[in-house]
This record gives C-alpha cells, sequence and structure tokens, in this order.
C-alpha cells in the first residue's frame, strides 16, 4: 500500500506561525535602526530610554504569537488506556521511541474512530507491513508506514498534498486506514479486506490477513497483561 509525501496541516500551521514571527521580527529591527539614526542625527541622549521602551513591547508582541495546537497533538493527551497500553508493547517491541509512537498512536485512534475501525486493527497493520519505519519501502513501491502504493490513491490525499505526502508518517496512516476500510467495504468481510490491502488475494491459505490478525491478537493480550497488573 502507499501515499504520497506533502506539508501536513499541523506544519503549515507552524509555517504561517514561523513566517509572522518573521515578519514582526523585521519590524521591530527597522524600527530600532530608524531610531538609531535619529539618534546619530540628533544627538539625542535618550536613544537607550527609547530603545529600552520599544522592545520589551516588541518582544511581548511576539511573545503573544502562541504555536497552535494540532488535533493530533490534542489528541496525543487523550490516549485511551487501550491505546496507551498497546503502546507500551509497541515500544518495547519494535525498540521506537514512546514520544515517536504517540502521534502514530493518536492518529490510529482518531482515523480509527472517524471510520468505525478497530484502531489496534491500524497498528497491527503498521507492524506487519512496516516494523513502524515510516521510510520503509517496497520493490513495488509501496511506501510508509503502512505501505501505500502512491500510484493508486493519490485521490486520499489532502488537497494541498503532493506525492511526497506518503512519507509523513501521520498522512500515511490516515491514508493507509482509508485504504483498509475501502478494502474491508468492497470485499464483504475484514479477512477478504486484509488480504486485498496486502495484495494477497491469491492465497487461499489467507496468510497476510493471520499474521495481521495474530499481531492484533498480540496486542490486545498485551493490554490485557497491563490492566492486571
Amino acid at each position: 500500500m502507499s501515499t504520497t509525501t506533502f506539508l501536513s496541516p499541523a506544519l503549515q500551521r507552524v509555517s504561517n506561525v514561523v513566517s509572522t514571527l518573521f515578519q514582526k521580527f523585521l519590524m521591530v529591527a527597522g524600527l530600532v535602526f530608524v531610531i538609531g539614526l535619529i539618534g546619530l542625527q540628533t544627538g539625542y541622549l535618550g536613544l537607550t530610554d527609547e530603545l529600552q521602551s520599544v522592545l520589551p513591547l516588541a518582544a511581548a508582541s511576539v511573545s503573544e504569537e502562541v504555536l497552535p495546537e494540532s488535533p493530533v497533538e490534542t489528541a496525543v493527551g487523550s490516549l485511551s488506556p487501550r491505546m496507551r497500553g498497546a503502546l507500551d508493547y509497541v515500544s518495547r517491541r519494535y525498540r521506537v521511541s514512546t514520544d515517536a509512537l504517540q502521534p502514530i498512536f493518536a492518529t490510529a485512534q482518531a482515523v480509527g474512530r472517524d471510520l468505525h475501525l478497530d484502531p489496534l486493527l491500524i497498528i497491527a497493520v503498521i507492524g506487519v507491513e512496516s516494523g513502524f519505519n515510516p521510510f520503509s519501502q517496497s520493490v513495488f513501491g509501496a511506501q510508509g508506514l503502512m505501505q501505500v502504493v502512491p500510484r493508486f490513491h493519490m485521490d486520499k490525499l489532502p488537497e494541498e498534498a503532493d506525492r511526497a505526502a506518503f512519507l509523513d508518517p501521520l498522512v500515511n496512516v490516515q491514508v493507509g486506514a482509508k485504504v483498509l476500510d475501502e478494502s474491508i467495504r468492497r470485499f464483504g468481510g475484514l479477512e477478504e479486506g486484509l488480504q486485498q490491502f496486502g495484495g494477497a488475494t491469491n492465497d487461499p491459505g489467507r496468510r497476510y490477513s493471520s499474521k495481521v490478525l495474530a499481531e492484533k491478537l498480540r496486542l490486545e493480550q498485551a493490554v490485557q497483561r497491563l490492566r492486571t497488573t
């Protein structure tokens, strides 16, 4: 499976804020420069006091620009106990930082809720497809966490996104979950949909779906163990 690379909405918001801050910095620098010239030409002895009165106001103006909290950042703080337990298991099993995993789990939880998919199923697919390597690419061109093939799923990217967005971990999960949901609906069942998602429709033994479901079971068992300890 695969997706495309682009500047995510969260990064766009950060870019806009940085641009605003830079513009304010230029304004403040220009103001200081003008006051300095006036001071030099007129011998204005109160230049230092003037600067001291201007700079705090400028600094206060810049500090008011607070980076907006993205939906994913908000979701990270509200991971369900089930997802937090699975995150702990995945972090230990795949040796991946919990800080790096949190946005991925938050995205899986949010998109799972929207699509009525079990988020642990999404996490299980990620484990099987990429082992949580966001830059993974197969010989067939499948990319990212959920191994989405870009040429088949460009239509599922946000409008602002380009092909590079498939290597954005959060976009990849969003698109991959949509592909998974579409496969399950189109082929009439979970196992059938998983086989289609994994490009294994001609496998009568359904090894791919069995592998994903076994991974999901391990996640559920890990969560259950945490609850009983």
